[in-house]
């Protein structure tokens, strides 16, 4: 047996090199295939291990809050549900933890950054929470109300090589904290992510953490071990009832809370202004498909040209079988060579991976990295080489097992016409996954094109977006906006609460004429000059005006879908009075409507949306009068700097918010176009190879039918066209169920593209030149071939 092994490794590695065209053609098929599957591989290896590292994580819940029996759910409570959890179910409930996500001021010496990534946590985040500590006990580094945490790359930032422990870091100006531990920085593979985290209790006596409806942090609970979940979330609707009725009658709205596991928050639906990290199960899953079949294509490749060169191994099949060989023993031969041929794959397919790692991780928008020192990815790496390799080898070696011996050794075996169509079948397999990655690559590609260029309603062009981040900035606004206004780069300024594509929250309304009903709306706080910033027009009535003071407590603008929702025409709507629930005390009058715009991403639908001047303000939008960007920019930099000196000057432009709003679809086209590419790329190295043997194989008929007066175009055709066919077929297998499977992506999407027959049509000619291109070298050269060298020895 011993000696039987290793024959069989001998002949199979000779093969592979007496064949050198069929083994680099496999080898890279295959190689190429595996790198792919590896990739996603890994990428869906890091999406379900997010967050699975926790000890307690079986335990660990995330309270989300809901309104109006709506299916979309809110992950941010106010602050006192977690102590009013803790009390009301003390034999369910063992911890609550709230998860303020921020931003800060600090400083150290002459060193000071904006944090975005701070945590305002709980005395015991790190006790439910299993981010290991380098410096601290879990139990007490945040116990002290001054203290501070910071991440192993935060404290080098600061301290350098220092000991970090015991140094004062300094808080808005205004707070002196000492770092009190060192935390490991948070792994990729955590919803949670952070830079620095300092305890709740500075803030838990301020008036704003107090009320029921500010809804602006993460509560966790730990439950009790062997508590069921679904028996603790039967009972909030009477928790709701006791803590939030009357804030609930007030509001109009109806509030209830449910509880999402720690392991399913990253790929639960969520809203762009959740902070944490969040995944798509469905581009998960439409990944390990695109895996799996660029594996196939691959696969199909080995299969194809290992049953085309069956008769140059015949004699090979017939001398063993008279020698006694059993047919298991040849099938167990052919399989081994595919999987010695896989694994050769294999090696170079790791070394191609290591080497991409780096664009992959640029592609993705986080740092991948290939775990050689764990186990899965050599479990995955056996099970591709066993997997592959029967499954490339399993056809071949059952088809070459089963010749006759006699027919085999005389040389007289044919193909036959199943073999032939068997090949065209499995040709046309790996074509139809190739245009279905085509069509698309094509439609994505000319959704976000779509979404890019399409009118929005509001001008985006030359506007500067400045965050309004800390309280010096907030309350010198308008030293700040007087500041821009002497400069003739700057257009207007405007405060608001959200820039379109930002934060717009739903507030209820009592309308005039609604029968005292509640009404629910897209909310915009603002001051008088977003109209003229932002360039919206007015379709009815007016715009707020210094020439009308009361505007300012009195007026609210919508726009155009608020007026359709409340039954009114743009006109009629002018003076109906209006009151905000949540945060008006008295009516407020409609005194303009302006046209829709997309406030909203394109894939939300149109939104009715009501207007208010007031102090809730979260961004500056500054629209510049000039092209000279640079001078712009530090006109405003030098304003801020009047403000707020002591915090870096941020900012971004308004029309960059479309990559922002669409980075997860951008990304999704970008890999899905190197995917498709490359199975392209793989199905031609098949088509390749079968050309080259189909036009050795008709040599002779070549030769004769150059004899007889063919033309070197007439024979190209010829060999050409066989290979056509399958291409034309894959084009009609693929194009239905590529428009079902786009039709489905484009649902997310409240604006887009129809699916036009013409993106079918260049999928299959840009397919059928690619075939032709790879097909036609072959066929040249065939065709070009002196016919005496092919006839000489009949």
């Amino acid at each position: 047996m011993k000696s039987m092994i290793k024959n069989y490794i001998k002949i199979a590695w000779r093969n592979l090199i007496k064949n050198k065209a069929f083994s680099i053609i496999n080898t890279l098929g295959l190689t190429i295939g595996i790198t792919v599957c590896a990739m996603i591989f890994l990428f869906i290896a890091h999406q379900f291990s997010v967050d699975k590292f926790h000890r307690q994580g079986d335990r660990i819940y995330r309270v989300m809050r809901g309104f109006d029996r709506s299916k979309e759910r809110a992950p941010y409570l106010s602050v006192p549900y977690a102590s009013a959890l803790l009390t009301d179910y003390p034999n369910d409930i063992k911890k609550a933890v709230r998860v303020l996500p921020t931003n800060g001021l600090f400083s150290f010496g002459n060193t000071a950054f904006n944090e975005k990534k701070l945590f305002i946590a709980d005395t015991d985040f790190f006790e439910l929470f299993s981010f290991p500590l380098v410096k601290g006990n879990p139990q007490n580094v945040l116990k002290n109300p001054t203290s501070v945490v910071l991440t192993e790359k935060t404290a080098k930032k600061y301290f350098g090589n220092d000991n970090p422990i015991g140094k004062v870091l300094q808080l808005d100006k205004n707070r002196q904290l000492t770092v009190t531990g060192i935390a490991q920085d948070p792994p990729i593979n955590s919803h949670l992510d952070f830079d620095l985290v300092i305890p709740l209790t500075n803030y838990i006596n301020e008036d704003s953490f107090k009320a029921w409806e500010n809804n602006n942090l993460f509560t966790y609970i730990l439950l009790n071990e062997h508590k069921d979940p679904k028996q603790l979330e039967n009972q909030l609707p009477q928790f709701m009832d006791r803590h939030m009725k009357t804030v609930s009658s007030t509001m109009g709205l109806h509030f209830d809370l449910a509880l999402t596991p720690l392991h399913d928050i990253y790929f639960e639906p969520h809203s762009a202004f959740d902070s944490a990290k969040h995944g798509d199960k469905k581009v998960v899953y439409i990944f390990l498909s695109i895996a799996i079949l660029i594996l196939v294509i691959a696969c199909i490749n080995f299969m194809n040209l290992s049953t085309i060169r069956a008769v140059d191994r015949s004699k090979e099949v017939g001398l063993r079988k008279v020698l006694g060989a059993q047919r298991f023993q040849l099938t167990g031969q052919f399989i081994g060579e595919s999987i010695l041929l896989t694994s050769i794959s294999c090696i170079f397919a790791m070394c191609l991976l290591q080497l991409s790692m780096p664009l992959y991780s640029q592609l993705l928008g986080y740092t991948l990295t290939v775990p050689w020192n764990s186990w899965p990815i050599y479990i995955f790496l056996l099970a591709v080489i066993f997997i592959v390799g029967i499954l490339a080898g399993s056809y071949p070696a059952l088809y070459l097992s089963t010749f006759p011996p006699i027919q085999a050794l005389k040389g007289k075996l044919r193909l036959g016409k199943s073999g032939a169509l068997f090949r065209h079948v499995l040709v046309v397999f790996q074509f139809s996954i190739s245009i279905l990655l085509i069509i698309g690559t094509l439609i994505i590609t000319k959704q976000m094109k779509y979404v890019k260029e399409k009118g929005l309603g509001y001008n985006d062009q030359q506007s500067v977006v400045v965050p309004i981040d800390n309280e010096e900035f907030y309350h010198n606004l308008r030293t700040f906006k007087n500041e821009l206004s002497t400069s003739s780069d700057i257009a207007s300024v405007s405060f608001m609460s959200g820039e379109p594509g930002g934060f717009f929250d739903s507030h209820t309304f009592e309308v005039e004429g609604q029968h005292d009903e509640k009404w629910k709306s897209r909310t915009e706080f603002t001051d008088f000059d977003y109209v003229r910033t932002l360039g919206l027009k007015i379709i009815a009535g007016r715009n707020f005006s210094t020439q009308y003071p009361t505007d300012s407590t009195s007026a609210v603008l919508i726009n155009r879908t608020a007026a359709s929702l409340l039954g009114f025409t743009p006109d009629q709507a002018i003076g109906k009075s209006i009151k905000n629930t949540i945060r008006d005390q008295s009516k407020r009058a409609i005194i303009g409507v302006v046209d829709d715009f997309n406030f909203l991403s394109l894939k939300e639908n149109m939104d009715a949306l009501v207007i208010s001047p007031s102090d809730d303000l979260r961004v500056a939008v500054v629209r510049l009068n000039t092209t000279d960007f640079p001078a712009a920019l530090k006109t405003i930099k030098a304003a801020f700097g009047k403000v707020a000196p002591l915090y870096p000057f941020e900012y971004s432009f308004l029309d960059q918010k479309f990559d922002t709003m669409y980075k997860t679809d951008i990304r999704q086209q970008r890999i899905l176009s190197l995917f498709s590419g490359l199975a392209i790329f793989i199905a031609c190295l098949g088509l390749y190879g079968l050309a080259s043997f189909t036009a050795a194989k008709r040599n002779k008929e070549i030769g004769i039918r150059k004899v007889l007066g063919a033309s070197v175009s007439g024979v190209t055709t010829l060999l050409s066209r066989d290979f056509i066919k399958p291409v034309l077929i894959a084009l009609i297998i693929a194009s239905p169920i590529a428009w079902i499977a786009m039709n489905k992506w484009l649902e997310d999407f409240a604006y887009r593209i129809d699916i036009q027959w013409w993106m079918f049509v260049l999928a299959g000619l840009l397919t059928i030149g690619i075939a032709l291109v790879t097909v036609s070298w072959q066929a040249i050269r065939a065709a070009v071939a002196n016919p005496v060298d092919s006839l000489r020895d009949e």
